[in-house]
């Protein structure tokens, strides 16, 4: 972020989810993802690519996800806008001062 962020670029609403694993007793498990928290955010599409992919066209983006500072954003949970889905890859604090935190996150099967 090379200028200040200003409050007011927060305005996509997202959810912060969480995964829980339950066993299945045959040594598998599933996952259910669970909402956290709403956010407000800014997200900012950074990359694109597209590649084919067991016989069909599979597509990512990479975004820059802005959000106010809390500590419990962390690379298992993910955010969610409706439909679309943002794995988080990378979450910090870009200046030290607990102010924002700054999260490179991945949507996929475009």
């Amino acid at each position: 972020m090379s200028q200040p962020m200003q409050i007011g670029a927060l305005r996509t609403r997202l959810v912060l989810e969480a995964a829980t694993r339950n066993g299945d007793g045959g040594g598998g498990a599933s996952v259910t993802w669970t909402a956290v928290d709403e956010v407000w955010a800014r997200v900012a599409p950074a990359t694109g690519t597209e590649s084919f992919v067991l016989d069909r066209i599979a597509g990512k983006v990479s975004h820059e996800i802005v959000i106010r500072y809390r500590d419990d954003v962390t690379l298992d949970k993910r955010f969610r806008a409706g439909e679309r889905i943002f794995d988080i890859r990378a979450a910090f604090d870009p200046d030290g001062r607990q102010q924002w935190v700054r999260c490179l996150a991945e949507e996929r099967d475009l």
